[in-house]
């Protein structure tokens, strides 16, 4: 994930001043320049740097005298609004237009993720605002370009445009539109071209496209890995095209978070959207307070909820917690909680985004999707009667179902043991609400 070693720093930085007993001039010039050196290794711009620390000094100092506050809980307060700033402030939506197709130009370098954040935009326009979305491949010199949208398209369940013949992008882009109006599509996004460096051809050409479109939004696609370099280009492509708001691409990777620190603070343009994992729907709306609060290690308790209830079943949940707490619980109701938890995403991602988690580590993460995966993989190997009913599991047939789900005696009776205590902590569970769970209604 992005800022995970900013993210790290900060930590260590408001750990180690858990210790002081008040702000001074001496520690703050310490905490500055700790903070330099993360903001200089996440790849953030020297002017915005310089920026962010002489803002951050003079709040400092100027909590100093109160003696009445705990010197941590200042840094962390100060260092979060300000990052916030840095980060855009606000979420700024799209706009539409009130009639007519609402036409949204995507641009870019190539190898940004324009064609990928394409379809994840299309996805969500489509599911989380119920518009009729229509994708136009309008990139006419990238071999594959134009299958890659429509291959995407359909994974979205998005209708694509496409022209192979035509070497003209601006008319296709025109006879998308008409495509679009005399359809009923409310929204169409279209995919431009990109080049390895921005040229005036390119430019050019996307100068002619905004003029015969008159688009209401024209996104910049960021790659996240970028670094400072997303600067320079946000720039050129402003100066021509006046950008709307930026997608910023690939900020699951390991990016060091410098092309979102520095992109709205010094161009003006917002990220609205951020790309956060492979899937199609791996794409939400860009919180500057919910990424500050990520970035300084407090989790995002949102993000957790919102993405507990996208991924899982509510009446399925309701119908599993019964179960349980009524004493029918079995290994085909552990089987389908573990799927549930596996929709969530990886546990380490997962973590993240809890108030307070210590960060689990890759490796331990590694080990805790092995056991899952080894846990799932025993319990498929059982027979639907073996399931329902765990007590007639005896070493016969402890030794087929290891056999056949490549583990040992030895691991099933640990996935039985597992069960036996999830069943004793529901009875316990049971006694303690008498028979009731406080939070199912």
């Amino acid at each position: 994930m992005a800022f995970e070693a900013l993210s790290e720093k900060f930590q260590k930085l408001f750990q180690k001043l858990k210790g002081e007993s008040k702000l001074s001039e001496k520690n703050v010039e310490d905490i500055l320049s700790e903070i330099r050196i993360a903001l200089l290794d996440a790849d953030t711009n020297n002017d915005v740097i310089k920026d962010f620390l002489n803002t951050c000094k003079e709040k400092m100092l100027g909590e100093a005298v109160n003696v009445h506050l705990n010197p941590s809980q200042v840094v962390v307060k100060i260092v979060n609004d300000e990052i916030i700033k840095l980060l855009g402030s606000e979420t700024y939506e799209l706009n539409f237009s009130k009639q007519g197709p609402t036409n949204i130009m995507l641009v870019g370098l190539q190898g940004s993720g324009k064609t990928t954040m394409a379809s994840k935009l299309a996805n969500y326009l489509k599911n989380k605002k119920e518009r009729r979305v229509m994708l136009a491949g309008i990139d006419i010199y990238r071999p594959g370009a134009m299958d890659q949208l429509e291959a995407l398209g359909k994974q979205c369940g998005v209708f694509t445009y496409l022209d192979r013949s035509c070497k003209d992008a601006v008319k296709i882009a025109s006879d998308a539109y008409n495509y679009a109006k005399y359809n009923n599509y409310d929204t169409v996004i279209y995919d431009t071209a990109g080049r390895l460096s921005i040229d005036s051809e390119m430019m050019d050409e996307l100068v002619r496209l905004k003029s015969k479109l008159n688009p209401f939004e024209i996104l910049l696609v960021v790659d996240a890995m970028s670094g400072q370099q997303a600067v320079n280009v946000a720039k050129e492509f402003n100066d021509k095209l006046r950008i709307t708001g930026a997608l910023m691409s690939k900020l699951d990777s390991d990016a060091r978070g410098g092309a979102a620190l520095s992109i709205a603070y010094l161009t003006g343009i917002h990220i609205k959207f951020s790309g956060v994992g492979e899937r199609i729907r791996d794409i939400e709306v860009f919180n500057p307070a919910q990424m500050a609060n990520r970035i300084l290690g407090m989790g995002d308790i949102v993000k957790l909820v919102e993405t507990v209830q996208e991924e899982i079943d509510e009446k399925e949940a309701r119908k599993l917690v019964n179960r349980m707490m009524s004493g029918n619980f079995d290994l085909n109701d552990m089987l389908r909680q573990i799927e549930s938890t596996r929709k969530l995403g990886p546990l380490g991602a997962l973590a993240k985004l809890i108030p307070g988690m210590p960060k689990i580590s890759s490796e331990d993460a590694e080990k805790a999707e092995a056991k899952i995966k080894k846990t799932r993989c025993i319990i498929q190997s059982m027979t639907i009667k073996e399931r329902k009913n765990p007590d007639i599991l005896k070493a016969e047939r402890k030794i087929r179902i290891a056999n056949g789900s490549g583990m040992q005696v030895s691991d099933v009776n640990t996935v039985l043991k597992q069960y036996d205590n999830m069943k004793l902590q529901m009875k316990q569970f049971k006694s303690m609400f008498g028979g009731r769970f406080p939070f199912m209604r």
